[in-house]
């Protein structure tokens, strides 16, 4: 579960008030920390937190699950020390006003990207028409695995799909089965898996996860599925799933070099 502290003495009794907060959460041996400006709201058991602004993120890889979870109680210790209070709930984003730009959603959740391989090639030796009525069988043919797998659209870019779920297990089954459907209409997809916090703004993906997730598509071959670290630390339990270390790659536009994995069978 989320940890959730706000800088200041215990104001339970005061509303409308600015301050500052700090989250940390916990996914396997990723931590995703979290911070910014917030207003209150309410006081007492009513009482709302909002982020006044989008909140700065980092993510950090500790390796192993015990080394997260011994920095997650260190940073929480350190703050709690500087008279962060700890809050009861969630700090929510602010439905906005006329002057505000869309509501903002945060999720943490299993990312896929699917992108055909060679698309322009195979357009020009389509032509148009053709070309038109295969990519909608593709969108037809990847809509109906993600329905099956419970995953959620969330946009579609040229040739490309960007989905999520809850279970980086039910991804990359989804994935496969995108894999099998697509070879009837003669393409072949690469695929990208990421496990991570990110935020959707008037329609439009942001966060460092979405690019790691991006990034990692674009380093899988024809008929390729590959997984970051953070996935494979998720699937510990799903033992029916193999899964090959695909070496230490640098993303581009992405801090650090990142373990990939291949999805076998």
């Amino acid at each position: 579960m989320p940890k959730f502290l706000r800088i200041g003495v215990h104001q339970s009794n005061v509303s409308g008030y600015t301050s500052k907060a700090w989250c940390i959460r916990r996914a396997g041996s990723t931590i995703f920390l979290k911070w910014g400006a917030v207003e209150v709201h309410g006081t007492g058991s009513v009482r709302t937190v909002y982020w006044t602004r989008l909140p700065q993120e980092k993510t950090i890889r500790c390796r192993t699950a015990q080394r997260a979870q011994d920095y997650a109680k260190a940073a929480i210790a350190r703050r709690r020390n500087h008279r962060y209070e700890p809050l009861t709930g969630a700090i929510a984003n602010r439905r906005p006003t006329a002057a505000r730009s869309a509501e903002l959603k945060q999720a943490l959740a299993t990312i896929l990207i699917v992108d055909i391989v060679g698309s322009t090639a195979k357009a020009a030796k389509l032509g148009d028409a053709r070309w038109t009525k295969v990519v909608g069988l593709y969108y037809a043919a990847v809509r109906k695995e993600l329905k099956s797998s419970r995953g959620k659209e969330v946009v579609t870019t040229g040739d490309g799909v960007l989905a999520t779920f809850k279970a980086p297990a039910a991804g990359i089954t989804c994935a496969t089965a995108i894999q099998k459907a697509v070879r009837t209409l003669g393409l072949e997809i690469r695929v990208g898996l990421h496990a991570g916090e990110y935020t959707i703004s008037g329609g439009e993906m942001v966060g460092l996860a979405f690019h790691i997730g991006t990034r990692i598509a674009a380093k899988a071959r024809a008929g390729e599925v590959l997984v970051s670290s953070a996935v494979k630390e998720l699937l510990k339990a799903q033992s029916t799933i193999s899964l090959r270390d695909h070496g230490v790659h640098r993303l581009k536009g992405v801090p650090e070099r990142w373990r990939l994995y291949r999805v076998e069978g």
